[in-house]
């Protein structure tokens, strides 16, 4: 029920901007994570937004260079990202629920989260 898209190939320190859509439910009644999965690693919490206000827990690998925010009209959260390193090549997903207790927990806990979308490859390459 959730759709990423916006991923590509962009080069070292330039910007892309991920969306996340929802054709069954409402994204703004539910915490919105964003994570990414590099070959070989594990899935980790980039960032995640509690639907009740607003706060936003940013990983400390992306702090200052992604934001996270809502359009409620469109029913879409987006990650905004910029000065990518390559270490960001990644599946990106997101993920929504409303049983984590904050949005710490819910992006420290990927593996407590039960269902995903298809993701959208992101490559930082030169």
């Amino acid at each position: 029920q959730l759709e990423e898209s916006g991923g590509g190939l962009v080069q070292p320190g330039g910007s892309l901007t991920l969306s996340c859509t929802s054709s069954g439910f409402i994204l703004d009644s539910k915490d919105i994570g964003w994570f990414r999965q590099a070959p070989g690693k594990e899935r980790e919490g980039v960032g995640c937004v509690s639907r009740s206000d607003g706060k936003i827990y940013d990983a400390g690998s992306v702090k200052g260079r992604f934001t996270i925010s809502r359009d409620s009209a469109k029913n879409t959260v987006y990650l905004q990202m910029s000065g990518l390193k390559p270490e960001g090549t990644a599946v990106y997903y997101c993920a929504a629920d409303s049983s984590f207790p904050t949005v710490d927990v819910m992006c420290s806990a990927p593996l407590l989260i039960p269902s995903w979308g298809q993701g959208t490859q992101v490559t930082v390459s030169s």
